[in-house]
């Protein structure tokens, strides 16, 4: 199957939502927003990204005609962590959802950007997983539209006369019956292209792409080399980054099946987005709709003999994040920033794109500054937390630098230390270097303050 044939009608977008207290004087006529976030989508899994086998044409047609970010980090890598720093702008010791079951406090979901956006004046909608919270906890009645789900959910669905139809393509569906009223604000939270818990195939994608990648041959990372796996300490090995890898990547055929199953999900995206895009075109709002992308964490395809995310590696914290202005000038387009960007500066940016000034307990900061060419004062690190509790899930810290990383397992008092300069795929580790003790010590010291600063202390 050519992609191009078969996804020229697809499009979604990906804006950020904007709510805040205070309205800019220079804003007018709002935009629309459109965020729209993938699960466990690594940074790489993506053409505009270098990746040559991928097939993404309507989010590459995003990124040439807007800017991305790539250095852009999650400050906690699992599902539920994440996307609560997407809505509230913070990090997790702030926020406080550590877990599956924890949902926003009234106080605190006041202040996410969708509730901010709707207080404004904004038409809110939200289509996929919300991930905060239990079934019950879904905050349903403050949305003007609502077709979200507490967690995994389902890729395989039927439609009322029987027929086979794929979750992606529900959602895509759901999101084109939401594009009316304005100004709007719709979060598209796919599930694509998280694996199927308990199911043997585990990315599980629309069978109307099952031809897709079909004679392609995927290079396996260098880091998938078992040497790589003894090197990592016994908790690692033992971890259920290890289950995870037995189950979708054991062998070179598995791996070949599964890394092309997580393609072809997230081509399912893409093609929705592309149809997204189509309707806002057709109904003469693509002129006024920021469409904002991103992912809630990376993900091992077997590097290091792991699959998932959680540990501090590139590989998990990473993600693809792309921001569409239709009202950007045109120096401005098709741009890429090395700035790093973080989930926690998407709420704040809505916000910011609505003409709404951030709530002082957000964290993060707008992107907006580096969007329209300004240099403002940046961050050059940010802090890393992984605090949810779990038997086989090492719980973690770790400083992201412009040149090291440290990392430090808390339950195992295990330390990290990475020179990124020289050693991008993190397999030399230089904690116990004598003659790196100096920069182990102060990024140990450093990681610390941060950690405090992250509860807001």
């Amino acid at each position: 199957m050519n992609l191009a044939a078969g996804a020229a009608a697809s499009a979604i977008s990906l804006a950020p939502c904007s709510a805040g207290l205070a309205k800019t004087a220079k804003a007018p006529k709002r935009p629309n927003i459109i965020f729209l976030l993938t699960d466990d989508h690594r940074a790489d899994a993506l053409g505009c990204a270098g990746n040559t086998i991928i097939q993404t044409p309507h989010i590459d047609d995003l990124a040439a005609n807007g800017v991305r970010f790539t250095d852009a980090f999650v400050t906690t890598s699992i599902c539920a962590c994440s996307r609560a720093s997407i809505f509230t702008g913070q990090w997790t010791a702030r926020h406080g959802i550590i877990d599956f079951n924890t949902h926003f406090t009234p106080q605190v979901l006041a202040q996410t950007y969708p509730m901010l956006l709707r207080a404004s004046g904004y038409r809110i909608g939200f289509i996929g997983k919300y991930g905060v919270g239990l079934q019950k906890d879904l905050p349903i009645d403050k949305y003007d539209y609502w077709k979200g789900f507490p967690g995994q959910g389902k890729y395989e669905h039927t439609d009322e006369n029987g027929n086979y139809k794929h979750l992606t393509r529900i959602m895509g569906e759901q999101a084109v019956e939401f594009l009316q009223a304005r100004p709007f604000c719709l979060s598209v939270s796919f599930k694509a292209p998280h694996v199927q818990d308990g199911d043997p195939r585990q990315f599980v994608y629309d069978r109307a792409h099952a031809g897709l990648y079909k004679d392609v041959v995927i290079p396996v990372p260098k880091t998938a080399d078992p040497k790589y796996f003894d090197a990592l300490p016994e908790f690692l090995r033992d971890s259920e980054a290890r289950r995870r890898w037995e189950i979708g990547f054991p062998s070179p055929e598995k791996f070949q099946e599964s890394v092309k199953g997580y393609y072809r999900l997230i081509t399912g995206v893409d093609i929705v987005i592309g149809k997204i895009r189509a309707e806002l075109k057709r109904l003469g709002f693509d002129d006024n709709t920021v469409i904002i992308f991103s992912g809630d964490n990376g993900f091992y395809l077997g590097e290091y003999g792991l699959a998932g995310k959680w540990f501090p590696h590139e590989l998990s914290i990473r993600v693809p994040l792309i921001v569409y202005d239709p009202a950007a000038p045109k120096s401005r387009l098709g741009l890429t920033l090395d700035q790093m960007a973080l989930n926690v500066d998407i709420a704040p940016t809505i916000l910011q794109f609505a003409g709404l000034k951030p709530p002082a307990q957000m964290q993060g900061q707008s992107l907006l500054p580096l969007l329209r060419g300004k240099r403002p004062k940046w961050r050059t690190e940010f802090f890393y937390e992984h605090p949810f509790e779990h038997k086989t899930i090492a719980k973690s810290i770790a400083l992201r630098t412009r040149r090291y990383k440290y990392a430090r397992y808390t339950d195992y008092d295990y330390e990290e230390l990475y020179d990124l300069k020289t050693d991008r795929e993190e397999i030399n580790n230089l904690a116990k270097d004598p003659r790196h003790r100096k920069t182990l010590e102060s990024l140990r010291k450093h990681c610390r303050e941060l950690a405090q600063k992250a509860k807001g202390a």
